[in-house]
Parts: structure tokens; sequence; C-alpha cells
């Protein structure tokens, strides 16, 4: 997943806990209304904490704005690179809080190395599924973490998100990171699109790309939410 490290990104640290003006605004390429998904329709908003830190303090305008933008499930980056970035209690407010919104909650966690693990102590808390964000790593590390995922998790979905359109990786939930316009041919039902929005020209683009994704694969999952608040979507 791509991770931005410029300047701005550690501008909108200081910047995502006011944003009532993107929690206000509407995206009409989506449903207005948030309701549970169905396989045929995942509308995913990916928070990656390496752009901008999501937690207790701003949590609520998460919520809010993935309630008015139509998104129905966030994938919620909770540990990266080794390192578990919440407690037990910080996890489990934030899938009640989610859950009250009427939104599923996704932990998701990016690796960068085959040495590290899966933490159990995420383990049902109450999230509606795991995502393995893991593309970096070679085939056998990816289906190592996704094997032990399955004999060991049993209280939600599992997920991957990918930049292979060809991986031989089976989890409930197969998202593909489609975010350039070649990428669209890998989307067919039984997949979910993905949509990077700083890669997208306007909103008109972005909006295209998302009807795109929903016509043609079992959903969305727009990268992420840092992105829409730089943009202003």
């Amino acid at each position: 997943m791509l991770a931005i490290v410029a300047t701005t990104a550690y501008l909108l640290l200081f910047y995502l806990p006011q944003q009532d003006a993107l929690a206000g605004s509407s995206a009409t390429s989506l449903s207005s209304t948030s309701s549970p998904p169905t396989q045929e329709e995942w509308k995913i908003l990916y928070v990656n904490q390496g752009n901008a830190l999501v937690d207790e303090s701003n949590f609520s305008a998460l919520v809010t704005t993935v309630k008015s933008h139509g998104f129905n499930t966030i994938f919620f980056q909770v540990y990266r690179s080794g390192v578990l970035l919440f407690t037990s209690n910080e996890l489990s407010y934030f899938v009640a809080t989610a859950h009250t919104g009427n939104i599923s909650f996704f932990f998701s966690l990016y690796f960068t190395d085959s040495s590290q693990k899966i933490p159990s102590s995420i383990f049902n808390l109450g999230e509606d599924g795991i995502s393995l964000d893991m593309s970096t790593l070679p085939l056998s590390s990816q289906l190592s973490l996704l094997s032990t995922l399955r004999d060991s998790y049993h209280g939600g979905k599992t997920a991957v998100t990918t930049t292979d359109f060809s991986t031989t990786l089976k989890p409930d939930l197969l998202i593909l990171e489609t975010y350039s316009p070649a990428d669209r041919q890998y989307l067919h039902q039984g997949v979910i699109g993905g949509v990077e929005v700083l890669a997208t020209a306007n909103r008109q683009d972005y909006e295209q790309q998302i009807q795109y994704s929903l016509a043609n694969s079992d959903g969305v999952m727009v990268f992420d939410y840092y992105g829409l608040a730089l943009k202003g979507y």
C-alpha cells in the first residue's frame, strides 16, 4: 500500500480532527446511507495510519465522513511494520463506535517483513474481520500469514488487499488495488476493486472510477481517508 510521507502528510495529522467540512460533504458516487454490506456491495474506506493518525481524539470525524460519503465498511490500520498501534481497549472503542453507526469494521495489518507476526491480541474484540496488507512480501510468506489467520481466527471474515492481480490467495474478501486505468481490466465478480483518491484527476474522475468498480466487481475500496481530506471530495 502506498505510504505518503511528504510534508503534507504530517500537516494533515493535525488537520484531520477538525474535519467538519469533510464530514458534512456528500459524495454522489455512493449510496447516501450506510447499511450492513453484502458480498455484492462492499463500500470500504481504508484508513492508512502512515499518512495521518486517526485515534480516539478524531475517530468520530472518521465515522461521520464514512456515513456522509455512503461507505459501509472501514478498513482501519491497527498494525504497521511489526508494531501494534493501539491497546485492546482502544480497539474495542473503535469497533463499538463504528457499529453504533451501522458500519462494519475490519482491523487492517500492514506487513513489511516476513518475520512479522499477526498479533493475536486483536482477535475477537467485536470486529467484523481482519485484513492483511502484505503485497511486498514473497508469496510464500503471504500464503503462510493467510493460513495462520484462517487457522487461528474465527471471529469474522478474512480479507487481503493486494497489488498482485493474478494472486492465488483466497480470503473471504480479495481487494485488488486497481489504482490506474490499465488495472481495471482485472476487475470481475468475486473480487473488490480499488480507487486511490490521490491518483484521481478530479471529483468526476473519482466518482467514475467508483461507479466502474461497483459495476464490475463486488464493491469498492477507497484508499484512503487522508486522500479524501486532502482532495476535499
